[in-house]
């Protein structure tokens, strides 16, 4: 493991304490320009979201009615009613953004599949790329304000679904994580400035809360009058 990315996980609580469990819950509230573009009227009412540590799954609840929820997983997405019935299904999900720019409108499964793979990757970082099939190496720093960030490009193996084949993640001089860079494929392939702020330590393990995601330009830099999309957590849980 390079020397960067064994700092950062272990000021973000260590391997052995992540490998201690199985799941992540929270509440989440989301916002930000992208639902609009997609056609989606997206409020602001808090929703509950579970990942599993160790695999690619999700759920979020409540999606589209009180009662059902979205079960992701890289092959196939399901909206499910209260009862377990399930309200629409569709395999092989990454192929229905064929062709879709920023302004393409998206049905619920889209949604559903762009919050799973989305969420999972941001709540399982930087631990996610201790994984087996993750090719890392050190990029030049980010200088932000007064501070530097140092940075780590990851290339995703084929088994994990995520925004694009490569990512860029940043560091802090406490080693957490500041930013993570990317295109975002399924949507027009556009470029992503994702600040990460206000972390919490729960069970020994210290994750952010704030994330607010900005179009970005040919120089790195985020157009802060550009929110694509903001998501605030809390009530995190691990079990």
């Amino acid at each position: 493991m390079l020397p960067l990315l064994a700092n950062a996980i272990e000021a973000h609580g260590g391997l052995g304490r992540w490998n201690a469990h199985r799941r992540l819950t929270g509440t989440m509230v989301t916002g930000g320009d992208l639902w609009a573009l997609k056609g989606i009227d997206q409020d602001q009412a808090p929703r509950t979201v579970q990942i599993e540590l160790h695999r690619e799954r999700a759920s979020v609840e409540p999606f589209g009615k009180p009662g059902q929820s979205v079960a992701f997983s890289p092959g196939r997405v399901a909206i499910i009613a209260a009862d377990g019935r399930v309200v629409a299904m569709r395999d092989n999900p990454r192929a229905a953004f064929a062709r879709h720019d920023m302004r393409t409108h998206w049905d619920p499964l889209h949604r559903a599949y762009f919050e799973g793979c989305a969420l999972w990757t941001y709540m399982t970082t930087p631990f996610l790329l201790a994984t087996d099939g993750f090719e890392i190496r050190e990029i030049e720093p980010w200088q932000e304000g007064a501070e530097v960030w140092r940075g780590l490009r990851a290339r995703f193996p084929a088994e994990i679904t995520s925004h694009s084949l490569e990512q860029d993640f940043y560091f802090g001089p406490d080693m957490l994580m500041r930013r993570h860079d990317y295109r975002v494929e399924i949507a027009g392939n556009f470029p992503a400035a994702h600040y990460a702020s206000e972390p919490v330590t729960v069970a020994g393990l210290t994750l952010p809360t704030r994330r607010r995601i900005y179009l970005r330009d040919a120089d790195l830099m985020p157009l802060r009058e550009e929110l694509m999309v903001s998501i605030d957590l809390s009530e995190l849980r691990f079990d």
